[in-house]
């Protein structure tokens, strides 16, 4: 994933990036603590030892790791916000978030077999979806920054897993957890790189 973020150099940080700095170096922190990966490997094997049992709490980890980090990403914008409109400065547009998913009722709904293939989809759409508008919102925020979203072939597959009757879901529920484990990586790559972009201007300055 190391092609996924790319920074270009900055001849001027404002009011706006300067005060940010500090809330960056805050938030790296909470990202990389908060952030936790599940290991697809790990999980499928207990699975396997205990006849599906472990996909309960996998699933659970998985639909909270995504809401955890959906709100965590509003804030940060709802920040940037707050701080442009301080310093007078016209802000990026805020993203329509997407809602929290029930994380009790979905994993508890995988019993029936048939919400695992529609877990699976959303989990997947959803990261298509936040990947799109985060790349948006911090082009506007941050032009010398390019953040490049992951390309997430759902149409695949979906075909895949409808070719091999069902069978594919798990090669698609491993492909969402490592498109997840990478998103939150690059995350946390992004923000500590803004940051030091932030500490290098100002002992420039």
């Amino acid at each position: 994933m190391e092609d996924l973020i790319k920074f270009g150099c900055s001849n001027h940080v404002n009011t706006l990036t300067e005060k940010f700095g500090v809330y960056m170096a805050t938030a790296s922190q909470s990202m990389v603590e908060a952030d936790r990966k599940v290991w697809f490997s790990m999980w499928f094997l207990a699975a396997v030892a205990s006849f599906g049992l472990a996909f309960f709490p996998m699933f659970y980890r998985l639909i909270e790791g995504r809401n955890n980090h959906f709100k965590r990403e509003e804030e940060l914008e709802k920040q940037i916000v707050a701080d442009a409109k301080n310093h007078g400065k016209e802000p990026p547009p805020l993203n329509t978030h997407l809602p929290d998913r029930n994380v009790k009722a979905w994993t508890t709904s995988i019993i029936l077999v048939i919400p695992v293939f529609i877990i699976t989809y959303l989990l997947s759409r959803d990261l298509a979806i936040h990947e799109h508008n985060e790349d948006a919102f911090l082009r506007a925020a941050f032009p010398e920054r390019v953040f490049m979203p992951q390309t997430i072939p759902i149409k695949t597959y979906v075909a895949v897993t409808v070719a091999t009757l069902g069978v594919g879901v798990v090669y698609w529920l491993y492909k969402v957890v490592n498109l997840y484990n990478a998103h939150f990586k690059a995350q946390a790559q992004v923000e500590k790189e803004i940051n030091r972009l932030m500490e290098e201007e100002k002992t420039v300055g």
